[in-house]
């Protein structure tokens, strides 16, 4: 039977655990927030803008612009996000396994799989297991900002277009509120067709100006603006799981420190029985 002083040495450090879950889900709570209002606002504009050009890469000759052609050569490329650091949960295991099951159950099992890997939790994991990784970034959550999203979706069009990548997906945690986030792997290159009721229906578009310098400039800002939603919609669903995270290991702490101190009492209590008993006992003796 372990000593008061152990107990007690134990409902100590467990007490300090509590206040460090407690204080982690009050920064996430706050972070939260924010997120949220970031991505509320750019979600509605993400979505229209990839429906219009879903729409437009149904409707127009794929040979009009490079983003719009599938790719003939080249392994997939998919751009998986995780976060810099743990403490919040299933989210980097339920991203990691969507990448882990993605490439085993690739698109075209012909095509090798290659990563760019956003976030420390992802690149550590896929790095040690030798994958194909041609980028990585870590470190950008702290504040995510639109010149992360350019960059990453440079660097995919620069692989797409420059034939060492066919195609290219993104798999994230899409937030869906703040005890839910959801995994999903989409396509990003080339621009997804959207499917037409009447098969083979062509509508002529004019463009102003010319079609290459109006898609030569539209086409990158897409890609980045759908990167940039995927960046914020993991940047919120992070903050949720750690904040969901910390509040069942703060309720878990408290559990323990009740049971702790029960048992405490107890054996307390049987000290001071055992003590009577030895007295009394004395007593009689004599």
């Amino acid at each position: 039977m372990p000593s008061l002083i152990d107990i007690r040495r134990r409902i100590r450090a467990v007490k300090s655990t509590q206040q460090i879950t407690k204080a982690m889900k009050m920064v996430s709570s706050s972070k939260l927030r924010r997120a949220q209002e970031r991505i509320l606002r750019s979600r509605p504009y993400a979505q229209q803008m990839l429906r219009v050009f879903n729409n437009l890469a149904a409707r127009t000759d794929a040979a009009t612009h490079p983003l719009l052609t599938t790719g003939a050569a080249g392994r997939t490329l998919l751009v998986v996000i995780t976060a810099d650091r743990g403490l919040c949960g299933s989210f980097n295991t339920n991203v990691v396994k969507g990448a882990a099951q993605f490439v085993n159950e690739r698109p075209d099992p012909n095509r090798e799989v290659a990563l760019a890997l956003v976030g420390r939790k992802g690149r550590d994991f896929f790095l040690r297991r030798g994958f194909d990784v041609r980028y990585e970034e870590v470190g950008l959550f702290q504040n995510v900002q639109w010149s992360h999203a350019q960059a990453i979706a440079n660097t995919c069009i620069r692989e797409f277009v420059g034939g060492q990548a066919n195609a290219v997906y993104l798999v994230y945690n899409e937030f869906k509120s703040i005890i839910a986030q959801h995994v999903v792997v989409e396509r990003l290159l080339p621009i997804p067709k959207l499917e037409l009721e009447e098969p083979g229906t062509n509508i002529d578009y004019l463009f102003e100006p010319s079609p290459d310098q109006l898609l030569g400039t539209l086409l990158p800002f897409h890609v980045a603006v759908q990167v940039n939603r995927a960046l914020l919609e993991s940047s919120a669903a992070e903050h949720a799981a750690r904040m969901t995270a910390m509040d069942a290991a703060s309720r878990n702490a408290r559990e323990m420190v009740d049971r702790l101190s029960l048992y405490m009492n107890k054996v307390r209590q049987a000290s001071i029985t055992r003590e009577i008993i030895e007295i009394v006992a004395g007593a009689q003796s004599v």
